[in-house]
């Protein structure tokens, strides 16, 4: 559809010349002989561009720049002006006008306006659209308790500038926690730096960290800037940081008790004002007690502890996560959207998810990329799969049931021993949650072949 672009201007004989030049170009032109009809005129139907006169009776055209630019940020604004000077021309571009054209206006200068103006607009949607899907990729998926706590964390200590320490198992979603906090922070608008501990060799890590100096050390061949220059009025965040060896250990300690630090190789103290994520798989307080960690460290990293929950402790979030995983799948490859029928996902919450989410990701694409159909049923999953499942998986689905009293007792049965395994057998726990009566649980049970001797 071509663009439509609107006319301001008091001179009878710029609107029609200008208007009928334009429309000759293929856009739709609209007219307004005044700043008030212009504002009347965009209210009703906002235009993709605006062409706007700075010297007209009653409300000129900066004024009128102001007040379209508060109420339509995103429209771009032409000044045109046959009074022209730099002054006008600064506070135009100040007011938020996208180009300044004198007149006599010549088509060419007028035509090379508009295409920019009209891409430079397209690129602020794009990017528009890109800060959304980024924002979305920074937001944790789930509504269980375990999830809402976690979230609540976040956002009580993502505004503060206190050092977060991130623990939890592989594949839980630390970085995920990590960005989350940056992108909450009042640091948003900085770089957030990732440094994985694990993955750097031991006579590297200083350099990345610190930065070197040219001829620190062989093929050190110019100044380099390390991790904590760029991560500067910004979050740094320390993956896997129970991997960090003993030396680097004590420098880290110094920078997060000084802010200030020396490249390798160099003598002079950089200071730096830079907020420190850190996160790690181990158990920490065993690493101190062998020796591997420094307590001191430790004390300054858990200023505020946060631990994300494993996946096995939170299985209701999975049909969730599920279609997360096939919207994102759908988006980035040309496979199309797929469904999984309601009991492959019964299916799914009743396994323990060793690798945690990251599993559940790679599991959801196999099945994506490998089942040939639209629909991905129970015939769909992979044996291999099956096998890690406890055996009473082979009867979870109450679809297959006969009748509708078959299909309600076989999911009261699953329901009532999932509950049963999450309150370890505890009977009292088990009917309080599920809100029943202790004896009415023993007689559910006894009905469906639950035996007690289980507890």
């Amino acid at each position: 559809m071509e663009s439509r672009i609107l006319i301001v201007d008091d001179e009878a004989s710029i609107l029609k010349s200008l208007g009928g030049a334009l429309q000759d170009e293929g856009y739709r032109v609209s007219l307004a002989t005044s700043g008030d009809k212009a504002q009347e005129d965009i209210r009703k139907d906002p235009p993709d561009l605006i062409f706007l006169d700075i010297w007209m009776p009653g409300k000129d055209g900066l004024t009128t720049l102001k007040e379209i630019k508060k109420s339509f940020p995103q429209i771009p604004v032409i000044i045109i002006s046959g009074h022209g000077t730099i002054e006008t021309a600064v506070k135009a571009t100040k007011f938020g006008a996208f180009d300044f054209v004198e007149k006599p206006l010549s088509l060419e200068r007028i035509l090379v306006s508009i295409q920019n103006a009209i891409q430079f607009q397209r690129l602020e949607e794009e990017n528009l659209l890109w800060r959304q899907r980024a924002m979305h990729r920074h937001q944790i998926t789930g509504e269980s308790a375990a999830i809402q706590s976690l979230s609540a964390q976040i956002e009580r200590a993502a505004p503060t500038n206190a050092t977060v320490f991130i623990t939890g198992e592989n594949g839980t979603g630390k970085e995920l926690v990590a960005r989350m906090i940056h992108h909450q922070s009042r640091r948003s608008g900085r770089p957030m730096i990732e440094v994985n501990c694990a993955a750097i060799p031991e006579e590297l890590i200083e350099s990345e960290l610190f930065g070197h100096e040219k001829g620190s050390f062989t093929g050190a061949t110019e100044r380099r800037k390390g991790k904590f220059d760029l991560a500067n009025e910004g979050t740094l965040f320390l993956d896997e940081i129970g991997d960090m060896s003993l030396k680097t250990q004590a420098k880290i300690l110094r920078i997060i008790q000084e802010q200030i630090f020396e490249r390798v190789g160099g003598a002079t103290p950089i200071s730096v004002d830079v907020r420190i994520v850190a996160a790690t798989n181990k158990d920490l307080q065993k690493e101190i007690d062998t020796g591997n960690f420094r307590q001191d460290l430790f004390y300054r990293l858990n200023v505020i502890p946060i631990h994300v929950p494993p996946l096995r402790e939170r299985l209701e979030d999975i049909p969730l996560l599920v279609e997360e995983f096939i919207d994102a799948y759908a988006y980035e490859s040309a496979l199309g959207r797929k469904k999984i029928e309601p009991e492959v996902l019964a299916m799914l919450q009743h396994y323990s998810w060793p690798g945690n989410v990251r599993e559940l990701r790679n599991f959801i694409e196999r099945l994506i990329i490998m089942s040939p159909k639209e629909n991905i049923g129970l015939k769909d999953v992979p044996q291999d799969f099956l096998r890690l499942l406890p055996d009473r998986q082979e009867t979870v689905d109450p679809y297959a049931q006969d009748t509708l009293r078959e299909a309600r007792a076989q999911f009261e049965r699953e329901y009532l021993l999932r509950k049963l395994e999450q309150f370890s057998w505890n009977v009292s726990l088990t009917a309080a949650e599920i809100g029943i009566e202790r004896s009415h649980l023993h007689r559910k049970m006894k009905l469906l072949g639950i035996k007690e001797d289980t507890e």
